[in-house]
């Protein structure tokens, strides 16, 4: 593999006579059949070469975290002082990611050990139930399990049996996140979690009767402001700046146009696979993952015309079948983070003035669309793939007048 990406006779020696010589061969092979570029191999093997230096790589004991961070921040510290590096962060981050990367991939990475959760039992009873019995989608009970499992966190140092809980427990726990740094929507959204818990460890005998009934949250104001999207000449602005002839800009395109035209959200747009797009009928299939239900749409000429032709000039061939990838190897589906930071910068670049600068906001600004046009909240709900007509009604807001 060194062969391939070196042609200085002492560039290659250098690299075959360091230690562990086919252990970054073996790194580096793996890596290109990734799909890596000749580039970023290159950077690799330049990286292990110091990595295999400095690292105490003795027999075949595993390396921890904490070696790799310390051995990380020396290598940082003497990188700023020959004035290769104006900070730390920069050498100190790479050398910890290839590092970890590379031990992973030789079976020499020893995992942290988990801390024990307290009362994890209890909690995976509920998310089980949360699961099976109420169908609630992933994202619901990732949020759950989060509020349920830091109340656990705080009881636990309570050095008290779970029997013992009581309403002015959960009252002084709910307080004290209120008064320490959650905000009011937070609040209710932890007293939420703990109500649907209680309700469950009511049903299975583990506290007192009546606990979650008890359980109060903060009175929150619904649709007690005005949708944050943008103004729809921004939105057909922001479109426009992306019809060029830049792999990025057809990339974009396509994403923007289906938060826009459809108010489809980043995690739905993140999942969506070539078998989707129904070319022939000229039908598009969207996964909702809160109804845990497809919803099909026609697929509009202009967004199928940015589709087609980010699949023919851009995206990469592989084997992935998520259709919006990465530009570069190795290429990986987009995540929802990605294609919120990607909107954002996209709004910062236009000076777009709106509360929120994600793809959510052009979800709102396509409901608001709607309701200019005429659209009743039922036809917007349904385009928008609401379960019920409660969640459209603050878009009513938009047109007093309609």
């Amino acid at each position: 593999m060194f062969e391939k990406l070196f042609s200085y006779r002492r560039v290659l020696a250098r690299h075959r006579d360091a230690p562990f010589a086919q252990e970054r061969e073996a790194y580096l092979r793996h890596r290109a059949q990734q799909g890596a570029a000749k580039e970023t191999l290159l950077n690799i093997a330049r990286e292990l070469l110091v990595i295999c230096k400095k690292l105490p790589l003795v027999s075949d004991r595993a390396i921890d975290a904490a070696e790799i961070e310390a051995t990380a921040a020396r290598w940082a510290r003497l990188q700023q002082r020959r004035h290769r590096a104006r900070t730390q962060l920069w050498p100190r981050g790479l050398f910890v990611l290839r590092a970890t990367q590379w031990l992973q991939f030789l079976g020499r990475f020893k995992k942290a050990e988990e801390k024990a959760v307290p009362f994890s039992d209890l909690i995976n009873d509920f998310t089980t139930c949360l699961c099976h019995d109420r169908g609630l989608s992933s994202a619901t009970i990732r949020n759950y399990y989060w509020h349920v499992r830091q109340f656990f966190a705080w009881w636990n140092g309570q050095s008290r049996p779970f029997a013992d809980v009581s309403i002015t427990d959960v009252d002084s726990y709910v307080a004290l996140k209120g008064t320490s740094c959650w905000t009011r929507v937070s609040v209710a959204s932890c007293t939420k979690a703990l109500r649907a818990f209680f309700v469950h460890a009511e049903r299975r005998a583990w506290c007192t009767p009546g606990t979650a009934a008890a359980i109060q949250s903060p009175r929150i104001f619904k649709q007690e402001g005005l949708p944050t999207g943008p103004a729809w000449d921004d939105v057909q602005r922001l479109i426009a700046s992306t019809n060029t002839s830049r792999p990025r800009d057809i990339r974009d395109r396509s994403m923007l146009m289906l938060f826009s035209i459809y108010g489809l959200r980043s995690g739905e747009v993140a999942k969506l696979h070539l078998e989707d797009f129904d070319w022939e009928r000229e039908i598009l299939t969207v996964f909702r993952p809160k109804q845990l239900t497809t919803q099909q749409y026609p697929l509009a000429q202009g967004v199928g015309q940015a589709v087609i032709r980010y699949l023919k000039e851009v995206r990469p061939r592989c084997a992935r079948r998520e259709v919006f990838l990465t530009l570069k190897a190795p290429f990986r589906p987009l995540s929802p983070g990605a294609l919120h930071y990607l909107t954002r910068k996209r709004f910062s670049q236009l000076g777009i003035t709106a509360r929120h600068h994600g793809p959510h906001a052009l979800r709102h600004a396509c409901a608001a669309r709607l309701v200019s046009e005429g659209f009743s909240l039922k036809e917007i709900g349904d385009h928008l793939g609401h379960r019920s007509s409660y969640a459209t009604r603050v878009y009513a807001k938009v047109d007093i007048a309609g």
